[in-house]
């Protein structure tokens, strides 16, 4: 189950970064967005421990500066995710150790709206006058993704 349905990845991806995708290229971004979050949240869930917290925050959740500013950038389009795709996708995951705190969970459409947001400009770079996304650009920008995540 994707975290992002198609018709949002098509329309992020021609508004933020001027790009057309294939229908076979929009379901590899989804997997790619559904795997960077859960990777987020492996990652929050060791720095809860650390924290000797039972409950994932927030701030528990490694986002760079660059990160938190494409979080302003990715809400000032008025884009809405719905959460309960997300939290419907995360089922499907292996389970975290901690619950989610509150604020989190209802901030994990942003997170994910983000991570779809920075996909695209990364993509606009390989792309810039194609119009279209090769699937050798699309792995180069998950490869690129990977590395920050």
């Amino acid at each position: 189950m994707a975290v992002i349905g198609v018709h949002k990845i098509e329309k992020l991806f021609k508004e933020v970064a001027s790009l057309r995708l294939d229908k076979s290229k929009v379901k590899e971004i989804s997997d790619i967005v559904d795997d960077k979050l859960y990777d987020l949240l492996v990652v929050a869930q060791e720095n809860t421990k650390y924290n000797g917290r039972d409950v994932i925050w927030f701030s528990d959740v490694p986002l760079t500066k660059a990160f938190k500013e494409s979080m302003k950038k990715f809400e000032e389009l008025e884009e809405e995710l719905e959460l309960k795709q997300i939290l419907e996708h995360l089922a499907t995951m292996p389970p975290l150790r901690y619950d989610l705190e509150v604020e989190l969970e209802q901030k994990l459409p942003l997170i994910a709206g983000t991570l779809l947001y920075i996909l695209a400009l990364i993509a606009k770079e390989f792309s810039p006058k194609d119009k279209s996304l090769s699937s050798e650009d699309l792995k180069r920008v998950t490869d690129i993704l990977n590395l920050m995540i």
